[in-house]
């Protein structure tokens, strides 16, 4: 990827950046320090990722192609390089697949066996298979007027057949759709009684391909290709003219799955007879279409390894540990009167996080309890806490963000729960998403209400707090836990937002805070005292904060950013960037964490953060930021999140001034492994093996 000279102020292509971004984490499944089965993972998590770049980023692509209208920075010759760089990209993934992991895999006896090379018993216990259990669910479509092409649901597994011969009516129609129902497992295990070692199994689009003949007595199959297309998905509401959201939102999930086609994928071997048809059918330029060497989902793969009994070919089991600043069994209200408590997840326990609220539900002092609920889990447990809330007299205020995307589902079904047994359920502010993670509980002690809160970068969901990395902030400080109270009450009311105490607060003050600080630095440089920026975010997308840090590096402050993902402002450009240094951490664990750091002469201000550094954050939804005061936690925050990351030489990548990125240091196998990893490290300090 290199600087794109149309992009304003020399900033690089968003998207471009993303697509970089993936050939990082592609990057972990080629490593031969990590565990094969760990490797496919990571290959997963790549056609995860590019599915929903499509399914939420592609669609002005498409449109400034085929309108030829330039819309900032999307043009049709945008158009084309990114659709070059994805195929450059799913080619690389393919490769991967077929020539690294699958004979690796072979080579630790778990075989994925094609038809030709399955046995006779083999193939007798697939034809079984198959007719016990597959075919019963396929409604093959035979296309003519009266049968039109059917609608194909996004991202869905699908056959296209070309037969020859005629129907029952003596009729030519020689195309034929198969849908395969999602119920359907996408691999079966054969059993292999001679090599009880050998762990075989069969895609079912293997399974369905072997016996398609089946699915067409009289007529002959002559050509075949597996499909599937990837449709526009970013549920998009006019909410100043919705009346009731949920409703809207239920009715907006159902069409999801039908939106504005985008991509196409066929198997390699897809005539060309069948993949014009097929880019005619969805109205789908060439450059959309995807040739693959295997399954065309490999998000399927997942189900593969859940199904493998190989735990040596797995990351040795985490267990993190309890927080070091609690004591198991303490009361967390007795703790919080001492003082604030950081939680560094998933290197410690969310099960605290757990725990306090649940302290919070049962103690009866506690009167009453406000949480966000942006992303929790379908298993909910944090709602499942609430609800018990209500059930012992507690005032519960929930305030669920339906337009979660991809989670819209699980939070309307949690707040219709909630709302079903009394708690008071409010979908925040029209046009902004309530992204911000705060819980606020209110207890009466000696004769008056004292406040404690827990605030998070990010994070409410028990499954991926051990996945992703976050930091969880306790506090019974007076003016922050105001502050809280003060947002939750613009959020439930609507009221005008007062001047708070501590908090910076998305859409009102947060960006305008963060440049401030910038500002701030600069001052300090241009009066020959010391500056200094450090930030760790997800992303780095927003123009005005970009400008303003190259401003500050063209001024004499030292920038350091940590960005894991997207990536507009490249670095050490001279005359532009020439002293910010941008790296991504690319690891076992999703960098989630958003801290931001300050030096200006003789004073510093260290920053947690739900927000990344990009517009929709800074300017389209509810986000917070706040000071970490404490000199023990700042310290522990700086070495943790900053020190840590700054100086990994392991998993971390280094942006280059024409936008492509390096490894920090270049090595691979036995020397990566003896390199520094801040992840590694902190899993090592404060996790449990087990």
């Amino acid at each position: 990827m290199t600087v794109n000279a149309s992009t304003k102020h020399g900033f690089l292509d968003r998207d471009q950046s993303i697509l970089a971004f993936n050939e990082r984490v592609l990057d972990w499944a080629q490593r031969v320090d990590v565990p094969l089965l760990e490797r496919l993972r990571y290959l997963v998590i790549v056609s995860s990722n590019l599915d929903e770049f499509f399914e939420v980023r592609f669609a002005p692509q498409l449109a400034a192609f085929q309108t030829h209208e330039q819309r900032g920075p999307v043009s049709a010759q945008s158009f084309r390089e990114i659709t070059a760089k994805i195929h450059q990209l799913v080619d690389k993934q393919y490769a991967i697949y077929n020539d690294e992991l699958l004979p690796l895999l072979e080579k630790k006896g778990i075989k994925l066996l094609t038809h030709s090379e399955r046995n006779a018993t083999q193939r007798r216990w697939v034809k079984d298979y198959f007719t016990q259990e597959v075919q019963p669910l396929l409604l093959p479509i035979g296309l003519d007027p009266s049968h039109p092409f059917p609608q194909v649901a996004n991202k869905s597994l699908n056959f296209i057949v070309r037969l020859s011969g005629r129907d029952a009516f003596g009729r030519e129609n020689e195309i034929a759709i198969v849908k395969v129902p999602r119920a359907l497992p996408r691999y079966a295990r054969i059993p292999n009684p001679r090599l009880a070692k050998v762990q075989c199994f069969a895609s079912i689009s293997s399974i369905i391909r072997s016996h398609l003949n089946d699915l067409f007595p009289g007529r002959t199959v002559t050509e075949f290709s597996q499909f599937r297309v990837t449709r526009h998905s970013d549920l998009a509401l006019d909410e100043e003219e919705v009346k009731n959201l949920r409703t809207a939102m239920r009715l907006g999930l159902q069409q999801r799955h039908y939106g504005q086609a985008l991509r196409l994928e066929v198997s390699a071997g897809c005539s060309d007879y069948l993949a014009d048809f097929l880019l005619e059918q969805f109205n789908l330029p060439p450059e959309t279409l995807l040739r693959v060497s295997g399954p065309v989902n490999l998000v399927r793969l997942n189900q593969l390894i859940d199904m493998l009994d190989a735990p040596a070919l797995r990351f040795e089991p985490y267990q993190p540990g309890w927080p070091a600043q609690l004591s198991p069994g303490q009361s967390f209200f007795e703790r919080l009167k001492k003082g604030d408590v950081m939680i560094h997840q998933p290197y410690e326990s969310f099960d605290a996080v757990l725990a306090f609220l649940r302290e919070a539900v049962e103690d009866p002092h506690v009167l009453a309890i406000k949480q966000t609920i942006y992303r929790t889990g379908s298993k909910g447990e944090m709602a499942d806490l609430l609800r018990e809330g209500v059930r012992r007299g507690k005032e519960i205020t929930a305030v669920v963000e339906l337009k979660a995307r991809f989670d819209e589902e699980a939070n309307i079904s949690h707040a219709e729960r909630l709302e079903s047994v009394g708690a008071q359920v409010v979908y925040g502010i029209v046009g902004l998403k309530t992204h911000a993670k705060m819980l606020l509980v209110t207890r009466r002690e000696e004769g008056r209400l004292v406040r404690y809160a827990h605030i998070s970068t990010g994070n409410y969901n028990p499954g991926t707090s051990r996945l992703y990395t976050d930091v969880s902030y306790l506090t019974s400080d007076e003016a922050l836990t105001s502050d809280l109270e003060q947002v939750f009450l613009h959020l439930a009311s609507q009221s005008r937002m007062p001047k708070l105490h501590k908090v910076l607060v998305a859409p009102f003050t947060l960006h305008k805070g963060m440049l401030e600080r910038i500002d701030a630095t600069i001052a300090a440089a241009k009066a020959g005292q010391e500056a200094r920026i450090v930030i760790k975010t997800n992303a780095l997308t927003d123009e005005a904060l970009a400008r303003a840090l190259a401003q500050a590096s063209q001024q004499g402050v030292q920038v350091d950013a940590i960005v894991r993902g997207a990536c507009i402002l490249p670095a050490g450009v001279p005359g532009f960037t020439e002293r910010i240094q941008i790296r991504s951490i690319i690891g076992r664990l999703l960098e989630h964490s958003r801290v931001f750091y300050f030096r200006f002469g003789e004073s510093e201000e260290l920053w947690l953060s739900s927000a990344d550094w990009m517009n929709r954050n800074m300017l389209r939804r509810i986000e917070l930021a706040w000071p970490v005061t404490d000199p023990a936690l700042r310290h522990r925050l700086m070495e943790e999140c900053i020190h840590q990351y700054l100086h990994d030489t392991r998993d971390a990548w280094a942006l280059q001034p024409d936008g492509q990125y390096t490894k920090a240091v270049a090595a691979s196998g036995k020397a990566r492994a003896a390199m520094h990893s801040a992840q590694a490290t902190l899993m090592s300090r404060h996790g449990t093996k087990g």
